[in-house]
């Protein structure tokens, strides 16, 4: 991992900042990096691994129209499922990770592709789709963790 996760939660801590994951093809890869590392607990308030749109739905307050318009993997649910964790753990932070890590995809959603936001209290949420290509499952969800670790981790490190 080329995140000093060390860093990012000594960062959260010092500034106060609590933080929520919402992830799908990650299966809480994040809140486990986060965890990882002594002294989280004063920074990571929980993770929602949400991997059915009905988890998305009933523990984020995704909306079925969202879902419907667009798929899972957007921007807009992205955006829904970090706003809905940041909202429903009351944190400071919340990231979200849905995508297709592969096999399979589609001419329209090929494997790889994933969309994060990140919803910050009194900030306008950023969304971004990253098209990391079809290298293997593994390696798919793997960039997709440290690519969430990136976004908190220049979130927290903004100068206020």
């Amino acid at each position: 991992m080329s995140i000093d996760v060390a860093a990012l939660i000594a960062a959260a801590t010092e500034k106060g900042l609590t933080i929520a994951t919402a992830e799908s093809c990650t299966g809480g890869m994040v809140a486990a990096a986060l965890t990882d590392i002594p002294g989280s607990s004063s920074v990571l308030d929980r993770g929602f691994v949400t991997y059915s749109n009905a988890a998305k739905q009933q523990m984020l307050g995704v909306q079925s129209a969202t879902l419907e318009a667009v798929g899972a993997v957007s921007e807009e649910v992205a955006v829904e499922m970090a706003e809905g964790a940041r909202d429903r753990a009351g944190v400071s932070l919340a990231v979200s990770v849905t995508g297709i890590a592969g096999p399979g995809g589609s001419e329209f959603k090929p494997e790889g592709r994933v969309c994060f936001a990140l919803a910050f209290v009194g900030q306008d949420t950023f969304s971004q789709t990253i098209e990391f290509g079809p290298l293997g499952r593994d390696k798919v969800r793997l960039a997709s963790r440290d690519h969430a670790l990136t976004l908190l981790k220049a979130a927290i490190s903004k100068p206020e």
